[in-house]
């Protein structure tokens, strides 16, 4: 895509797009560090360096002068009926400050999708958004929620909460890398929304510079047979004794055993108030709880998924029920996507996407789809917002059961 013109509002100025070079990424770090108010460490930019994949970068230049960027990260990620499969992981979408309205996100974005439809690249985008108003206007739909869950130190679980024989014991950093590498390969898989992991993907997502600590301690790592927590402290000393905080990163585990296990190494500590972490909204440690008041929760939109196309798309999870109907799908700034498809999905939960000229069973945007491509977003929620037209009575129902997951989809990591 080098050498791309897009047009700014200002006719005098145009603005180019073209690919990345491996040099210039300092510049796109100090334009993404500028952009969201932060700071530009060469340690970040060493470990970037790692999985950027310049001809997957697009930039956009007025003049001579970087002004907006957009990169693609080549991941997999677990869709529905645990099956792994590649994902555009877009990020770093920047505009430079006194730049905005001009269009650069919009000439990003389209060159973005319009170039991963004409290379047959990944058929899904996913992202998180900074701001929630600004991607549905590029056919994202907010796919996933995330759960800020708080617990009280010493909270109790039920009398038959079985924690297993095997103890949680804190490792090196070093020690315990050859275990979380193993256990999360094994655990992914069967995690709708869950990322694959490289080597560089690890250093990226456990990164333990002090600018990453906010005012708390370096991480540290616990491991048991069949699972493992990673976490920071952060001390608050108070009047009234100590409620110092566990922040936790990640908590994966195979068993229920395992899981049970985790958290009760973290609730246990001493000299603690409260455990900090963000989970799936259908986490089953509430239910571990004798008092599920306990565990104070809020619910963010966490991954955005914009299905580029929804023909390769859709067969590429599967489904819990059969369906055989037709949808009028609308989508203005991917038009390939516009128009009526028959998705049959059989009772194997297979599905073909088809185009038909039959009289659509419902009508819906590209944004909807996505929303609801993991499962998390139902179509009958949806319909209900007056997002989805029914036209054949029944018809929504039977494909949003068909969509629906047994868990809610989530993405335990920003990228």
């Amino acid at each position: 895509m080098n050498g791309c013109v897009a047009t700014s509002g200002n006719a005098r100025t145009p603005l180019t797009i073209r690919t990345a070079e491996r040099a210039e990424l300092p510049a796109i770090c100090r334009l993404f560090a500028a952009a969201f108010l932060g700071e530009v460490h060469d340690s970040s930019v060493e470990r970037f360096d790692n999985v950027f994949e310049p001809d997957r970068f697009h930039l956009t230049f007025d003049g001579a002068e970087l002004i907006g960027s957009a990169g693609v990260l080549s991941r997999e990620m677990t869709f529905p009926g645990n099956m792994s499969r590649p994902v555009a992981g877009v990020t770093a979408v920047t505009v430079a400050p006194g730049h905005r309205r001009r269009g650069v996100l919009t000439g990003l974005m389209r060159t973005q999708l319009h170039g991963l439809h004409e290379a047959g690249a990944e058929p899904v985008a996913v992202l998180w958004a900074s701001e929630a108003g600004i991607y549905g206007r590029f056919g994202y739909g907010p796919a996933a929620q995330q759960c800020e869950l708080a617990l009280p130190r010493g909270a109790a679980f039920h009398s038959t909460v079985d924690l297993g024989e095997d103890r949680v014991r804190e490792v090196p950093r070093e020690d315990a890398y050859p275990s979380l590498t193993k256990i999360f390969a094994r655990v992914a898989p069967t995690r709708t929304g869950w990322l694959s992991r490289g080597e560089s993907d690890w250093k990226i997502h456990f990164g333990d510079e002090p600018h990453h600590r906010e005012g708390a301690s370096s991480l540290r790592f616990a491991l048991h047979s069949n699972g493992y927590v990673v976490y920071r402290a952060k001390e608050n000393w108070t009047d009234r004794g100590p409620r110092n905080e566990l922040l936790v990163q990640e908590l994966v585990a195979e068993t229920p055993q395992a899981y049970a296990a985790l958290y009760r190494y973290l609730l246990d500590f001493d000299l603690v108030g409260e455990v900090k972490l963000t989970v799936a909204p259908d986490e089953p440690v509430v239910h571990l709880l004798t008092d599920p008041r306990a565990a104070l929760r809020r619910n963010t939109d966490s991954l955005w998924v914009r299905l580029v196309d929804l023909d390769r798309a859709l067969p590429q999870r599967t489904y819990s029920s059969g369906v055989d109907t037709v949808l009028e799908v609308t989508d203005e700034f991917c038009p390939w996507n516009a128009g009526r498809w028959r998705l049959t999905v059989d009772d194997s939960g297979s599905a073909r996407v088809s185009r038909t000229e039959d009289a659509a069973d419902l009508a819906l945007g590209i944004t909807e789809l996505g929303a609801a491509f993991l499962g998390g977003t139902r179509l009958t929620t949806l319909a209900g917002a007056q997002r989805v037209r029914e036209y054949t009575p029944g018809a929504v129902a039977a494909l949003s059961r068909s969509f629906a997951g047994d868990t809610e989809p989530h993405c335990p990591e920003v990228f």
